[in-house]
């Protein structure tokens, strides 16, 4: 069901040209507000639809696209934008197997206005991304910053890596859990993950002596069940990833991880991980794919005032913390390598916050490296292969 309300008096901007309807989707789960742009109309219309109601956004702008096409009395196309967000991207596939040019932008890459504190509403937001499709559309691609939506099969085998990241995640929250618990009774010494970690607990002796209250002891073994059911999904996980990862292809074919792992120093989850979080899709050039990974520098130039804000971090968060503990280990890896090379000749001897700086840049560079090397077949200036 929608609700129509009265016409936004919003003049638009000049349109880039009479034959598209402009529409932007501000999604909650409660509700669906459609702002759009008709042709021969200088005003912006704001409907409401239920929250996961999908026939009747799909109905919605059918009638909107009807009803422009007998004002202007000529076919009409719907161009659609929603933000990047929990909805993932099943919205984008519905709409475009309904017929309509749909397109997904990161919303922190969207210009606000710098004048005074930002007043934020659904209406509001809801004007602003259907001013943002429109310039788009009239070719200022630099407006905004357009999401490529994943395949439904890219964005199911992505599920591999970000599900082993969890169970990461759990594994040490039980693990420190453990740990609390026998710190309080003066117990340092105990690892939960050692291949004794049962037959120990049952040996532990408190700080001042005694063995552990009975109904602690039940609790860390309640725990450790937990534990080991976590370690037991992280191997199923990994042995899912290993196969995908070992698929036998050239580096001209899609499986870019398994051309990655050839080199030294990057094993099947670093591989796996660079190719579902950024080598799906294509890039083109260095500076886009730094960009996407938040590692692209951020300078602020006003008159003489020339200084560096260091990265951008708007970009893919796992692959950037990625790529900047796989630099670490290229260099303990790869010492011989051009990059390695840069890296000690630019830091030398140096600790501190010139050393984080350096591993920064060399992260930027060595994702730039990979993705030549999976893309091109350029392999980086004096990297070494497995045996």
């Amino acid at each position: 069901m929608t609700t129509d309300h009265p016409a936004a008096e919003v003049q638009t901007a000049a349109r880039p040209n009479n034959s598209k309807l402009f529409v932007s989707l501000e999604l909650s789960r409660s509700a669906w507000l459609v702002t759009a742009s008709a042709p021969g109309s200088d005003k912006f219309s704001k409907y409401t639809v239920a929250g996961g109601d999908r026939r009747a956004l799909v109905d919605l702008l059918d009638r909107l696209r009807r009803t422009a096409e007998r004002r202007v009395e000529m076919s009409v196309e719907v161009v659609a934008i929603q933000e990047a967000g929990l909805d993932g991207f099943w919205i984008h596939r519905l709409l475009a197997n309904n017929g309509v040019e749909s397109h997904v932008v990161d919303a922190a890459s969207i210009a606000v206005d710098r004048r005074h504190r930002r007043v934020k509403t659904d209406a509001i937001d809801g004007e602003t991304l259907l001013r943002t499709l429109m310039a788009w559309a009239r070719g200022e691609r630099r407006v905004c910053s357009m999401v490529r939506p994943p395949s439904p099969a890219e964005e199911d085998r992505r599920r591999l890596t970000r599900e082993r990241g969890t169970l990461l995640k759990e594994r040490i929250q039980h693990t420190n859990r453990i740990k609390g618990l026998l710190s309080g009774q003066g117990i340092t010494d105990y690892d939960p993950l050692g291949k004794n970690r049962h037959t120990r607990l049952d040996a532990l002796k408190t700080g001042d002596g005694r063995t552990l209250p009975d109904r602690l002891k039940m609790e860390i073994r309640r725990e450790i069940d937990r534990l080991d059911l976590v370690n037991a999904q992280i191997a199923t996980v990994e042995r899912e990833r290993d196969a995908l990862v070992k698929t036998t292809v050239d580096v001209d074919a899609q499986n870019a991880a398994a051309v990655l792992s050839r080199l030294k120093g990057i094993g099947a989850e670093f591989s796996s991980l660079i190719w579902l979080e950024a080598l799906f899709r294509s890039f083109a050039n260095r500076r886009q794919i730094a960009a996407y990974a938040g590692l692209a520098p951020s300078p602020w130039q006003s008159g003489s005032t020339d200084r560096d804000q260091g990265i951008s971090k708007s970009g893919n968060r796992r692959l950037r913390h990625t790529m900047i503990e796989l630099a670490w280990f290229w260099l303990r890896h790869q010492p011989d390598s051009a990059l390695s090379v840069w890296f000690r000749a630019r830091v030398g001897q140096a600790r501190g916050r010139l050393r984080r700086i350096a591993i920064v840049a060399l992260a930027r560079k060595l994702l730039v490296a990979l993705w030549r090397y999976a893309t091109q077949g350029v392999v980086p200036e004096g990297a070494v292969f497995k045996a």
